[in-house]
């Protein structure tokens, strides 16, 4: 049985998923798990492959859902992202984003388009 936490991030994700799909994208898959990390949701904007990271806070007293997106974090995303690459060759010639879609409290849900970048070796 799920924890209430959990259940809570279960909507949070159907909730990103709702608004990613009222803009036309729908997700490849969710909840990608592999060593390297979790990415919550995997879709596609045009050609454009896009790991999008959803983030939920029941209030911004510590800077908010999109705050806790820390540079750890990224890596993480970033290394699961390229073993996604990796076991999905038919997506390796893509262009990439990460996306992160911040949800505060009662707040509308804030979808951050190409929220970072993969550094530059």
């Amino acid at each position: 049985m799920p924890s209430p936490r959990q259940n809570l991030g279960q909507q949070g994700e159907d909730s990103a998923v709702a608004l990613l799909a009222a803009q036309g994208l729908h997700p490849l898959t969710r909840n990608y798990r592999c060593r390297m990390g979790e990415i919550d949701i995997i879709t596609l904007d045009g050609d454009t492959l896009v790991f999008v990271e959803v983030r939920q806070r029941a209030h911004d007293r510590q800077g908010g859902a999109a705050a806790s997106v820390t540079g750890r974090k990224q890596r993480r995303l970033i290394r699961a992202a390229e073993y996604f690459l990796l076991r999905n060759p038919q997506h390796g010639l893509r262009p990439c984003r990460f996306d992160v879609i911040a949800l505060d409290g009662d707040a509308p849900a804030d979808w951050i388009r190409d929220a970072f970048r993969v550094p530059s070796p």
